[in-house]
């Protein structure tokens, strides 16, 4: 697949390895890239998924919960083939030694005292619990109820339906972590993000969490909780260099939803 971005220059990224120049890019090409994620997005949501849900079986809004779970896997899993592709195009090279650099895969570093690591990964825990309580306090607009995958889930069609369900389980697991460790994250905190202070400077990372809260077309009432989400994410991604900070933060959510729905599967 071929993809052409406008750059702004090949300068080097703050803390970056000598070794990997990540490139800034223009407007024009932090806006290709946001609307090569969310449009396929809105698409397979309000589109796709319809028609999927008419093939599915079962009873009340399972069918719709079916195909939600197919179309966003699929939306998911495409994130991270375009984060790939754009990487491989830019660096030349898919070595993990190299992508680990231009996607900021590493450990994070203090913008005070240098210090790498160690104590660093403490700060994960108060920016979790921040990252909920932005979610919880800023439910504004409820999502509708064939849409609300809690409320399926605690239906007793949607019991039903996840009762002895391993493969559908298994379906989940690859939704969640294509959506927070190799989807979403992987494509907004560690491929565009330090990519974006050519155009944005020092208020990059307030560009990208309106960016990221501008891709939920797909699921449009999430967007005011996800606003806010920019500080327990986006900032100290920048902060300390690290897409880690971000991809830890919003994972928790992940573990704790596959645990809750394991008793069900089982």
């Amino acid at each position: 697949m071929s993809v052409s971005l406008p750059l702004t220059g090949t300068a080097r990224a703050e803390g970056a390895v000598p070794s990997v120049e990540i490139p800034q890019l223009r407007i024009a090409g932090i806006l290709a890239v946001w609307a090569a994620a969310a449009l396929p997005m809105a698409v397979l949501a309000w589109l796709v998924a319809p028609v999927l849900a008419d093939r599915f079986a079962g009873d009340g809004h399972v069918p719709m919960a079916k195909a939600l779970i197919v179309s966003l896997a699929i939306g998911m899993v495409w994130q991270f083939v375009l984060v790939a592709t754009l990487v491989g195009r830019e660096q030349g090279t898919l070595r993990w030694s190299t992508v680990r650099q231009a996607l900021w895969l590493r450990s994070p570093r203090s913008p005070r005292t240098g210090r790498v690591g160690g104590r660093l990964w403490l700060v994960v825990i108060p920016l979790i619990i921040g990252f909920t309580l932005a979610q919880e306090l800023v439910a504004i607009v409820a999502a509708p109820e064939d849409r609300n995958f809690a409320t399926i889930i605690e239906s007793d069609a949607g019991k039903a339906f996840l009762d002895g369900a391993f493969g559908w389980y298994a379906l989940i697991l690859v939704m969640f972590l294509f959506n927070t460790v190799l989807g979403e994250e992987l494509l907004f905190r560690g491929f565009l993000l330090p990519r974006m202070n050519g155009a944005f400077g020092r208020r990059d990372w307030v560009a990208n969490g309106l960016l990221f809260a501008g891709y939920h077309l797909h699921v449009p009432w999430a967007i005011p909780g996800t606003l806010l989400e920019m500080f327990f994410t986006a900032y100290p991604t920048k902060r300390y260099r690290s897409a880690w900070i971000g991809i830890a933060v919003h994972s928790a959510q992940s573990v704790v939803l596959a645990i809750l729905l394991l008793p069900l599967v089982l």
